[in-house]
Order: structure tokens, then C-alpha cells, then sequence
């Protein structure tokens, strides 16, 4: 109940401040677990893509924001749990797997960081490795727009500038057996979800210049 009280409130606020435009909505699974995989411009696309789906989103954070009991509590109610940086953590990999297996969506941003421009950047084989593991697919989702709703280089005042989300279809893994996930396949899917976000970042940045020139 709290988390789809704070959705409406700042996932839904935020997108109707930016004015955003999903495309792609009827390619979400309706039930089962999923990666969200999508590009990463700005802080905001983490509100902003809440409102792609009602159904809850789980996604990582850095441990040290845990140790501060407010914020902990609160990020956990959103869906949030705790990981060590340095790519160590092998609990909370587990925990990832497990929650994908359960039907939950896992928020990952493959890119790794925020990143700037039109070009998707190398991505990370994390998403590609948790859906394989897992046994889920994964929806990417090109975001255009975020990069530049907060300030410009020119003004640090904040734009209300539109944004556009377009979802792309399912990236479906291979059934795999037990074992080590091959390297191959991990490569495979982390470059044919580079294709397809870069499609999708295209596609997104079209429709908004197209409605800004219009």
C-alpha cells in the first residue's frame, strides 16, 4: 500500500511535470519476473520509470544508505535492498536471483553508471547475467529526455523539459540445465541488449523532438 501511495505521488507527479510519453506498455509481462533494463541519463529516471508498471519494482542500492534507520526503512518499503559496491556481494546476487524466481521485476541499469548523449555506452553484463541465471527475460527501456529536465550546462535552473520511455519487447534468455552460466551466452544477450536499447534511445528521442518540433 505505501509503495503505490509514493508511486502515484512521485512517480506520477514527476512524469506529469516532464510531461513523459511511454510507448511499448502492452510488451510488460503482466505476471512473472523480469529485468527492467533500462538506459540511464539522470537520477530521475528512477521515478520516472516506476510508472512504466503498477507492480512493484525492486532494485539495489549502496549498502551505506542502509545504516541510516530512516532511510532504510523507507527505501526497503519501496523496494529497495542493499549492495556492496565493489562487486562482492554475492548475498545480495543471490537475493537478486531469488527475487526474479519469485516473479518479482529487478531493476538494473546496464550501462552501470549515469552516462551522457544519445549513444548508449558499453554495458555491463550484470542484467544479462541475473536473466540467464534466473531464467527470465529482460524489457529494455530507451529514456530520452532525462538527461536534461534538471539543468543545462548553461542554467542550473531546473527545465521542465518532455521526456519519452520506450519499451522495447522482451529479450527472451535461453532455458538453460544446472550449472555455470556459459560466458558466450552472457556476452550474446549483453550485446543484443546494447542493439536494442540503442534502438530504442533512437526511438525515444524521435518521438520527443518530434512533438517538440510539431
Amino acid at each position: 500500500m505505501f509503495y503505490r501511495i509514493v508511486r502515484w505521488i512521485v512517480a506520477g507527479g514527476s512524469c506529469a511535470a516532464y510531461r513523459a510519453t511511454i510507448t511499448g506498455r502492452e510488451r510488460l509481462p503482466l505476471t512473472g519476473g523480469y529485468v527492467l533494463a533500462p538506459s540511464h541519463r539522470s537520477m530521475m529516471d528512477i521515478p520516472l520509470v516506476a510508472w512504466v508498471t503498477p507492480r512493484r519494482l525492486r532494485y539495489m542500492g549502496k549498502s551505506s544508505l542502509f545504516k541510516i534507520p530512516v532511510l532504510s526503512w523507507f527505501f526497503r518499503v519501496l523496494g529497495g535492498f542493499p549492495v556492496e559496491r565493489d562487486g562482492t556481494d554475492r548475498k545480495a546476487l543471490r537475493e537478486s536471483i531469488q527475487m526474479l524466481q519469485d516473479g518479482d521485476i529487478l531493476l538494473v541499469y546496464p550501462e552501470g553508471t549515469r552516462q551522457s548523449g544519445p549513444k548508449i555506452q558499453p554495458l555491463q553484463p550484470g542484467a544479462a547475467y541475473l536473466a540467464l541465471r534466473a531464467g527470465v527475460p529482460i524489457v529494455p527501456v530507451g529514456i530520452a529526455g532525462s538527461e536534461e529536465i534538471l539543468r543545462t550546462r548553461a542554467s542550473h535552473i531546473p527545465r521542465f523539459a518532455p521526456v519519452v520511455m520506450a519499451i522495447g519487447e522482451p529479450i527472451v534468455t535461453p532455458a538453460r540445465g544446472k550449472g555455470v552460466v556459459p560466458r558466450e551466452q552472457v556476452d550474446a544477450i549483453t550485446a543484443q541488449l546494447h542493439d536494442t536499447l540503442q534502438e530504442l534511445l533512437n526511438e525515444a528521442y524521435e518521438i520527443r523532438d518530434g512533438a517538440n518540433g510539431s
